[in-house]
């Protein structure tokens, strides 16, 4: 079935390489950030930490839980850490802000970071008010996406119709839940080493390459199926 905005109450956004472009390299700064935590914490070379890193993203969603998992390690701990960066590459996006105010209906941020985290970039971007809440790593009780629970949790504490909800999102993986709970969903493939990393075809309605494009799209559709009554 074709995606369908007019029925959609409920807009549920990604944060990284969503709202604003990989180009920035914001995620670059995070993952030396984690490479370094876990340089210390396990007093091994740089090759390693990376390998770690990457195998505790792969096989637990966020390399946060793979370190939960194994090293008990503390996630205030380590997401102020990694989470310290710097934010000058993201500028202000008063396109995309303006595309948000028209969607009709609620809009949420759906992160696997912290909301501390969430809300520095949403800062920068001059998007701190687009936003009725945020559903992130905390809320989550440290089951990221694509843990199901995920997004249960939010469907239930924000009382969401997964049936009038839509899912944008830049990692293909983390839509298959999405769909398989009832919401449609949209990919944004921004042609990253990891965004169709276990791509579902079957749990893609939309495939867009540009975020404020696809808005464009929407807002005029809405507003066609608006004027035929």
């Amino acid at each position: 079935m074709p995606f369908d905005p007019t029925i959609v109450d409920c807009w549920i956004f990604d944060l990284d390489n969503t709202l604003y472009p990989p180009s920035t390299r914001l995620f670059d700064q995070i993952d030396q950030r984690m490479g370094q935590f876990i340089q210390e914490l396990l007093g091994c070379d740089g090759q390693e930490a990376r390998r770690v890193q990457k195998l505790y993203f792969h096989d637990h969603g966020t390399t946060l839980s793979g370190l939960m998992h194994y090293h008990a390690t503390d996630p205030h701990e380590f997401l102020g850490f990694v989470h310290d960066i710097d934010m000058a590459p993201l500028a202000a996006a008063p396109r995309l802000a303006d595309r948000l105010a028209r969607l009709p209906g609620r809009k949420i941020l759906f992160t696997n970071g912290d909301d501390a985290y969430a809300a520095k970039v949403l800062a920068a971007l001059d998007l701190a008010g687009s936003f009725e809440a945020v559903w992130d790593i905390h809320a989550m009780a440290y089951r990221p996406k694509p843990e199901p629970s995920a997004y249960t949790g939010m469907i239930e504490a924000f009382a969401i119709h997964p049936d009038t909800a839509v899912f944008v999102e830049d990692m293909a993986r983390n839509l298959s839940p999405a769909k398989a709970l009832g919401m449609q969903t949209v990919w944004l493939d921004l042609g990253t080493d990891w965004g169709d990393r276990a791509k579902d075809d079957g749990a893609i309605d939309v495939i867009a390459d540009d975020i404020v494009a696809w808005l464009d799209h929407t807002i005029a559709s809405l507003a066609e199926a608006a004027s035929l009554g």
